[in-house]
């Protein structure tokens, strides 16, 4: 989910960023498939604090996102 989320276009990408309850249910897809994917400690985290708190850090993802096209510790 990670490869398909960073080959969308930047439009597509920003908008499943900003709607909220879609950022949340992005976040946590694509954070948990990142980290099946690379097993790291980083991404682990970086998925269970978006478990919880991901309508807040989708938003920090939104202006990464604009800046690299990838997600923070997502980049897959």
């Amino acid at each position: 989910m990670a490869t398909w989320f960073n080959k969308q276009s930047r439009l597509i990408q920003c908008l499943l960023l900003l709607i909220p309850f879609v950022n949340w249910i992005v976040e946590i897809v694509v954070r948990w498939s990142a980290f099946l994917k690379t097993k790291s400690l980083i991404t682990l985290i970086t998925a269970i604090v978006v478990t919880f708190a991901g309508v807040f850090v989708g938003w920090i993802d939104l202006v990464w996102c604009l800046l690299f096209k990838h997600l923070i510790f997502a980049k897959a």
